[in-house]
């Protein structure tokens, strides 16, 4: 399914410029935005870089512990990229690149096979819905002959959101994620992808093309490092995203942090990740849908938020990263104000904590939107109301701290449900 544009508010303040009763300079605040920011990016890096060296393993030797093992890389790498997040919409930096890692929803009939009673064998929308790249090596769109005869990460790019489908996604963590677990059939029943290990075998290939499969696998892999390596590369003192915070300035600069809070909190998170596929019931609308991983994702989105509040990152390696944050800045010029922030942002982690705990039982985010599960639409419901808690606490620090010009994405299924079942 294909989303409507999201819709965005403006909150606007009397004031032009912040006014600050006491805190920490602005500067510093946003010099350690910009640091957690790398943090978050270079922690990225690395846990790509440790998902190569386990597809590597898997396809010299595939069997389903190697297979498990690279799941199981896919899958951490998700908790740092995740809490990167709340760098998008803000910085337009970010957004520009975002597409290229995290893109979603995909049809995977671009990139292999389907199954066609579940996917279907045409959509109108994307004439590249079942083009299967893995299995031709000349793609036909249209009139246009596109040569795939050897699959390399400049192929890959050349593919992604091909003849401008968004849903066309070639690259990133998502078009890893189908590659290692294939089409989870099970609906909103228990269950994830179930692609065997021997999709990759050279020896006693199933699914066919396996040849062409593991060199789409491994060059999805090593382009999303070289993605991640120019966003490290942005957020350095130096860096592009760095230059172009420092050009907002002191006001320009904090609208940047709340619009990034904001949007991800109410139109991306609370909205189109998570409500939306609440109404519909409709298990395509999980963010991880191959894997069952969207609890994960959802968790880590959320502390991304909270991370950036409060000037706190930990690291993959153990370490924690703090200091001079919008929370003190906040507290500084309204401690109540803080605090009711703070605690919802508090809330919200245990509701998506209790997402987590029941897909540690079987019912993952799929299981607990589906139709007539009252219990666990509840349990969605509470994290999507927690969401929207809290960007009204942001609204409200908006206020406190008089930053104007702060423009928050929207979502139809929180401002616009009739439009949805359009």
């Amino acid at each position: 399914m294909r989303r409507a544009l999201p819709v965005t508010f403006a909150l606007t303040s009397f004031l032009s410029a912040p006014l600050f009763a006491a805190g920490p300079a602005v500067d510093e605040v946003l010099e350690h935005y910009g640091d957690i920011a790398l943090a978050g990016y270079e922690d990225s890096l690395f846990t790509a870089q440790a998902l190569d060296k386990a597809i590597d393993a898997l396809l010299a030797k595939p069997d389903e512990t190697t297979l498990q093992a690279a799941k199981e890389a896919w899958t951490a790498a998700r908790v740092p990229y995740q809490q990167t997040e709340a760098y998008r919409f803000g910085n337009a930096i970010v957004d520009d690149w975002e597409g290229k890692v995290n893109a979603w929803p995909l049809d995977e009939g671009l990139i292999d096979y389907v199954d066609g009673d579940w996917y279907g064998e045409e959509s109108e929308e994307n004439p590249a819905y079942t083009a299967n790249v893995i299995a031709n090596p000349v793609l036909m769109l249209g009139n246009e002959e596109i040569d795939a005869s050897e699959i390399t990460p400049a192929l890959l790019e050349s593919l992604h959101e091909l003849d401008g489908v968004e849903a066309n996604v070639a690259t990133g963590y998502h078009a890893i994620e189908f590659l290692l677990w294939g089409q989870d059939l099970n609906g909103t029943e228990k269950g994830a992808g179930e692609r065997p290990a021997t999709d990759f075998s050279l020896d006693n290939c199933t699914g066919g093309n396996c040849d062409r499969r593991r060199d789409y696998l491994k060059a999805a892999s090593e382009l999303l490092i070289s993605d991640l390596e120019e966003m490290v590369a942005n957020w350095q003192d130096d860096g592009a995203a760095r230059q172009a915070l420092a050009e907002q300035g002191e006001t320009g600069g904090l609208a940047t942090i709340f619009t990034g809070l904001g949007s991800l909190s109410y139109g991306e998170l609370a909205g189109e990740r998570t409500k939306l596929g609440l109404m519909l019931h409709d298990p395509e609308e999980e963010h991880d849908c191959f894997s069952d991983n969207t609890h994960f994702s959802h968790f880590y989105d959320a502390l991304g938020i909270r991370n950036v509040y409060n000037g706190e990152y930990s690291r993959v390696d153990g370490s924690k990263l703090e200091g001079p944050s919008l929370s003190d800045l906040v507290a500084a010029n309204d401690a109540d104000v803080d605090a009711r922030i703070r605690a919802e942002l508090d809330a919200t982690q245990a509701a998506m904590q209790a997402m987590v705990d029941a897909a540690a039982e079987g019912d993952t985010f799929d299981v607990l939107i589906a139709s007539g599960n009252r219990d666990g639409n509840q349990l969605v419901q509470n994290a999507v109301d927690a969401l929207v808690a809290q960007t009204k606490g942001f609204e409200e620090a908006m206020v406190t701290l008089n930053v104007d010009e702060v423009s928050i994405e929207g979502s139809d299924s929180l401002d616009n449900p009739d439009a949805v079942a359009q």
